[in-house]
């Protein structure tokens, strides 16, 4: 079993890593982020831009758990809620999920996931984004807001008349010199906050 789980992790045998490899690297790590913390679509892209700038910025074993370590859990505290980051933190083929091995960067998320499996489409910063966000501002992230979920505030169409019988009824007389107080105009409302679970309208992704 220790062997097999050996031969799932990948190894790239180079010093930094070139964009291509870690966009890559940085979409089957988020895809797999995205499934275990049940991340909306605006946390996944988020994600996605925050572990490519933390691969773009390893140059050898030293990097690994530096400065854009620390930066990259920073970021992903401003995007993940509570529950979502006390999770990762304990998942350690996301929390740490770069070792240098022999000259070679490893990732531990392929002894738990297979190479070609992906649970999400590919987010769409995926072909524009380049890298830089965590270089211009420490909160950044924070200023985007990606952890609230997504809400539709349409409620149902609310009916303000009443029925015929107390429409049509006389207003009960005043008392003690009160106006008199009319009781037909009783309707009830609700307002319906329904979490959109379509990927393409910044659902969620993920379990369910």
């Amino acid at each position: 079993m220790m062997i097999l789980a050996v031969m799932m992790v990948m190894t790239i045998s180079a010093n930094a890593m070139s964009y291509n490899a870690a966009k890559h690297e940085a979409l089957f790590l988020s895809d797999k982020m995205a499934y275990e913390l049940n991340l909306t679509a605006a946390q996944y892209e988020a994600v996605y831009e925050i572990n490519l700038d933390y691969l773009m910025s390893l140059n050898g074993h030293g990097d690994v758990f530096g400065i854009w370590w620390d930066r990259r859990n920073a970021d992903l505290r401003f995007v993940l809620n509570s529950w979502q980051y006390d999770k990762y933190i304990t998942l350690a083929h996301f929390y740490r999920p770069v070792a240098w091995k022999a000259g070679g960067w490893t990732f531990a998320v392929y002894s738990h996931y297979d190479r070609g499996r992906f649970f999400n489409p590919h987010p769409k910063v995926f072909v524009t984004y380049r890298g830089g966000n965590s270089h211009r501002d420490p909160r950044f992230y924070a200023d985007r807001h990606v952890n609230e979920p997504a809400v539709h505030h349409n409620a149902p169409a609310v009916h303000h008349n009443a029925p015929a019988a107390h429409r049509n009824a006389p207003a009960p007389a005043p008392h003690h010199g009160k106006p008199a107080v009319a009781h037909n105009d009783r309707y009830g409302s609700e307002r319906h906050m329904a979490m959109n679970t379509n990927r393409g309208n910044g659902g969620h992704f993920g379990r369910r």
